[in-house]
């Protein structure tokens, strides 16, 4: 796949990813490995040592889910994997997944990819997962196996001797990780690339290659591709026990092995793994993906397909083997229309073992297809017939009201419907303990269903999204603008979303036109309603690369294109909206001066340079590439090249310009072993200084400043005085707090971060398959401090521009002057247990200065202020007096002042009435 993890149809064309694979190195190990002593934390988002709460951004899913597995002896325990997003747990009781997870960090991003998982019969409370991203060189390290004794809330690594690939083709084949029923000592691992069959007898502490097994593997999707994505032998791919061969307490002797091999592709061993035969009489021409054993009847089921998928696949059968008598029975089902698949997502109820379920792993048009026999496979029955085409009579209700993006923007247009029923359907489960419960896995989410026996008395099944609390999208960037829209997001595969709500699932992603990637996205700083987005198709072709709206992002119309585009690029809207610059790919950087209906080629930046815009002045623009900076002060009609030095020339490189503070750029990025850091401007690109704490800087982002302070909460991604981590800094950057901690990394978070204008001490981050993160303080912010300087650690090139940093030596006059004509909007930003904080804005409406003022108001509800800034405040009883605090006593005609407070027990009301200087003003929020 891609660096943003395409899943969605039609299938993608899998590609480097480029912009998160670095040459780290990778460990040696041999045959045999010890466990590493490091234990991992991993639990429901809560609240972090660091004084942060995370959680998701809502989006609901947004990628594949591959496996998904039941434990046999404990209701309700339940687990999903993911091919780039880890694992999760389902928690019965809120009825949403617990990402387990998050621990994984930057250097081992790898582990997120998660190719197998398996859940402890006999100690429910042990589970393990087989990680790794890659297999070939994308990812440096190799996999390993995790264990937990807490049901993944903590965990312990071992590494193996070679890589695993959950995002790898033939990654939802399996399950690969099997656990002994009987003695759960014992697990066995199928890997890939030519590695053959591993076992481990110490719960999995150490493992070693089964050397008796006689066949790794040899099915590649493509020869050809040598060291690249499609390239790989799939290698061993699932492993199932007869329970009934042993008693508890000893191994288990009938083992069955699935084999990427299309001519031998079913082992089974007698002895407990001690010798091995390929299963005489056994099918050839397909690859089993998927082996169910039903222990009541003594049968081996097996569904096949002509790949491993799981984008592709256009054959395939199911047969079942009686262990007793020896026989293979061809047990696949007839579909009368013609239509060509392989079969995958294999599952049978264990409270009425002759029902079994199977899947078309892949049927694009008109959708997928779901069999259900009641008889062993005698017989099948499917979800969904032609009735005269191009009607269909389905056997199920679809709601899809947990996740209405789902149905991709489109309408029904028979044969076809929407939403569709899934896609890449390798994972397909019935409840053992619950014939009427099942869930699926699609490309882009889990479905489910309570009432799964109303097929067998001709009634519909009601089916559903339950992927509440699996995030699993590909962020590539962020914008959060003031106002109303709390977060408009760039992402992988499903394009992205305006969210006025984090805590809501959006209504539809980004249409008209529809990218599935869309790779940037910014608005007009001062004028937040305009936005330009850039992407492309995960396949195929798009109306235009480019969108644009001017409503916030509630409507969108496909921009024009100069001639040439091949791809998205970067795209910066100037600060009030009036100019948009786009670097696309397949072309050079152009300005448009008509909001996207035509473009103008820019002169003096290269082809390829990232562009970003000034958030203050809107005839000027950057662009960096190559380790050359750039400045446009013509509204990007012409660049000019930076003398700067000293600026990283590869790797991941991101800048952003500071809102509020005209000529302020902050750039981060560079590789190991490379030029590699964070860097700051404070005239508009022409010098930059090194932020010396910073090792390695990656992605920065700005939000509301701090109590007291004035210059923007400046947010990052990197690695500061020695520590990797999610930072910010309330001082420009002269110190840094750490805001995340080990439990809390998402893997590579390089591609986006940005605070919230609005909230201070919210940050928004992208991960590449954990979706948008969202971390708030869990009390309230830190004790405001005298006007702060806002130099860094290194003095800028040119004097700040802020207010000066102590009082004037005149105190400010007792008595309030004149009359006053004027607008008060009173905010609560923040609430927690027992206090919260708020902000008040005056606004001068007349038409001369305001020299001195005295603004007073009563709390409804005898709400009681316990700190305040930026004014001298009293109160008594209910009633506030807030005064200037000499440094902001002029109010120029329009112009504005603020000043913020920690108030308690808790907002209640707020004040409607406002006095300024002795005359009322309007409430203007």
């Amino acid at each position: 796949m891609t660096a943003t993890a395409q899943r969605t149809p039609p299938p993608p064309t899998p590609r480097r990813r480029g912009i998160i694979a670095r040459a780290l190195t990778c460990i040696a190990a041999a045959a045999t490995v010890a466990a590493v002593g490091l234990v991992h934390s991993a639990a429901a988002p809560a609240s972090a040592t660091t004084g942060y709460t995370w959680r998701n951004v809502e989006i609901v899913g947004g990628g594949f889910v591959p496996g998904i597995v039941f434990n046999q002896s404990e209701p309700d325990l339940i687990y999903a994997r993911t091919d780039i997003g880890g694992a999760y747990r389902w928690d019965p009781a809120t009825e949403r997944w617990i990402p387990l997870l998050d621990h994984v960090g930057w250097d081992d991003w790898g582990h997120s990819g998660v190719v197998s998982i398996a859940t402890d019969p006999v100690d429910p409370d042990r589970v393990y997962a087989a990680v790794g991203t890659y297999t070939n060189d994308w990812d440096p390290n190799n996999g390993a196996i995790k264990r937990s004794t807490d049901r993944g809330e903590t965990w312990e690594t071992t590494e193996l001797p070679f890589k695993l690939g959950g995002n790898m083709p033939g990654r939802g084949m399996g399950e690969r990780l099997a656990i002994d029923p009987n003695d759960n000592s014992v697990l066995y691992l199928g890997a890939p690339s030519g590695h053959g069959l591993w076992k481990s007898t110490d719960y999995g502490k150490t493992w070693q290659k089964v050397t008796s097994f006689p066949n790794p593997g040899n099915y590649v999707a493509d020869p050809s591709d040598v060291g690249g994505y499609l390239g790989d032998n799939q290698g061993v791919v699932w492993v199932v026990f007869d329970p009934t061969s042993s008693s508890p307490g000893h191994v288990t002797k009938d083992i069955y092995v699935g084999v990427a091999d299309k001519q031998n592709t079913v082992y089974r061993s007698t002895d407990g793994g001690q010798t091995w035969e390929r299963i005489p009489g056994q099918p050839t021409g397909f690859l089993a993906q998927k082996g169910v054993f039903d222990h009541v009847n003594g049968l081996l089921y097996i569904a096949t397909s002509d790949t491993g998928g799981p984008y592709d696949g256009s054959d395939g059968e199911v047969w079942r083997y009686d262990t007793t008598t020896g026989t293979w029975t061809d047990i696949t089902p007839a579909d009368p229309d013609g239509f060509e698949y392989g079969f995958s997502g294999l599952t049978i109820d264990r409270q009425n073992p002759d029902t079994i379920m199977v899947v078309s792993q892949i049927l694009w048009w008109p959708d997928i297809q779901i069999w259900r026999s009641t008889d062993r496979g005698e017989t099948w029955s499917r979800i969904w017939e032609f009735s005269g085409y191009p009607d269909r009579t389905l056997r199920y209700n679809h709601d899809i009201s947990a996740a209405p993006w789902l149905d991709f923007n489109r309408q029904d247009n028979p044969p076809e419907v929407s939403p569709k029923l899934g896609w890449m359907t390798q994972a397909f489960e019935i409840d053992p303990f619950n014939s009427d419960r099942m869930l699926y896995g699609t490309g882009a989410t889990i479905y489910g269903s309570d009432n799964l026996t109303n097929w067998d008395e001709g009634k519909k099944i009601d089916i559903k999204v339950r992927a509440q609390g699996i995030e699993e999208t590909a962020v590539q960037d962020l914008i959060a603008p003031p106002g109303d829209t709390e977060l408009v997001s760039a992402l992988g595969d499903i394009g992205g979303f305006v969210h006025d709500d984090i805590t809501v699932v959006p209504d539809a992603m980004f249409d008209s036109p529809f990218h599935g990637n869309t790779r940037s996205i910014d608005f007009a700083e001062l004028n937040p309603s305009v936005m330009a987005r850039v992407g492309e198709a995960v396949d195929g072709e798009v109306d235009s690369h480019i969108g644009i709206s001017t409503s916030g992002g509630s409507h969108w119309w496909a921009g024009q294109e100069p001639s040439g585009v091949t791809g998205a690029g970067t795209v910066a809207v100037n600060a009030d909206g009036s100019r948009i610059v786009w670097s696309p790919d397949g072309t050079g950087v152009h300005y448009s001066t008509t909001l996207g209906s035509s473009w103008t080629p820019s002169q003096g930046v290269p082809a390829g340079a990232r562009v970003e815009a000034d958030r203050v002045n809107p005839d000027k623009f950057y662009a960096f590439a190559n380790g050359t900076f750039y400045t446009s002060t013509d509204g990007g009609a012409t660049f000019t090249k930076s003398s700067a030095a000293g600026l990283p020339t590869k790797g991941n490189i991101r800048f952003a310009a500071v809102p509020g503070h005209e000529g302020d750029i902050w750039l981060a990025g560079g590789e190991t072993n490379s030029t590699y850091g964070m860097w700051r401007s404070t005239d508009s690109g022409a010098t930059f200084t090194r932020i010396t704490a910073v090792d390695e800087g990656d992605v920065v982002g700005f939000g509301k400043p701090a109590p007291g302070r004035s210059y923007p909460a400046v947010y990052t991604s990197s690695k500061i005085n020695g520590v990797r981590g999610i930072f910010r800094s309330d001082d420009a950057g002269t110190t840094w707090v750490r805001i995340n901690d080990d439990q809390h990394q998402w893997a590579w978070t390089g591609a986006a971060i940005t605070g919230d204008p609005d909230v201070y001490g919210r940050v928004y981050i992208g991960t590449n398959g954990r979706g948008v993160i969202v971390g708030d303080l869990d009390g309230p912010p830190p004790q405001p401090t005298e006007e702060p300087t806002e130099e860094p650690s290194t003095p800028p090139t040119e004097e700040p521009t802020e207010e000066p940093t102590e009082e004037p030596s005149t105190p400010p006059t007792e008595e309030p002057p004149g009359d006053a004509a004027c607008a008060v909007s009173y905010q609560v930003l923040n609430e927690w247990g027992g206090g919260f904080q708020g902000e008040v804005t005056i606004t001068n409406t007349g038409d001369t200065p305001i020299n001195g003022w005295e603004l007073t108001w009563t709390f409804p509800d005898n709400q009681q202020i316990t700190q305040a800034w930026n004014t001298q405040l009293t109160q008594s009883g209910a009633k506030v007096t807030a005064r200037d605090a000499g440094w902001n006593s002029t109010i120029a005609p329009g112009g504005t002042a603020s000043f913020g407070f920690l108030g308690s027990p808790a907002p209640g009301s707020k004040p409607t009435e406002f006095t300024l200087n002795g005359t009322p003003c309007s409430a203007a929020g």
